[in-house]
């Protein structure tokens, strides 16, 4: 059962996230990474602050277009987005959901929702 834990990435998250503040469509809130993500992302030999980034300026991944037209709305009207990608070294999927209320973003693997 995948249960969320606040890490390491919420403290190094926060020097990048107010460098972006002005850039972003929205605010992430805390930080949340579930441990098998966490492993991915190391596995995989990439940033997780990469894929933030990415959700936060609206890139969706590969999700459809109802949702990615869902996420637009969300932005505006303030409800859950979520984004999916794939970790392209170690093909596992990823997903990034940022509450509606804005008070946290949780990055967890497909596989754990």
């Amino acid at each position: 059962m995948f249960e969320p834990q606040k890490n390491n990435l919420q403290d190094e998250f926060s020097a990048l996230k107010t460098n972006r503040e002005n850039l972003a469509l929205f605010q992430l809130g805390e930080v949340f990474a579930s441990t098998g993500a966490s492993e991915a992302f190391k596995k995989a030999g990439v940033s997780p602050y990469w894929f933030l980034a990415k959700h936060q300026d609206g890139d969706w991944g590969e999700v459809s277009e109802y949702v990615e037209a869902e996420n637009n709305l969300a932005v505006k009207e303030g409800f859950q987005i979520f984004s999916a990608h794939t970790l392209y070294k170690t093909g596992e999927k990823i997903w990034i959901i940022t509450e509606a209320d804005r008070s946290a973003t949780t990055i967890l693997l497909a596989e754990e929702y």
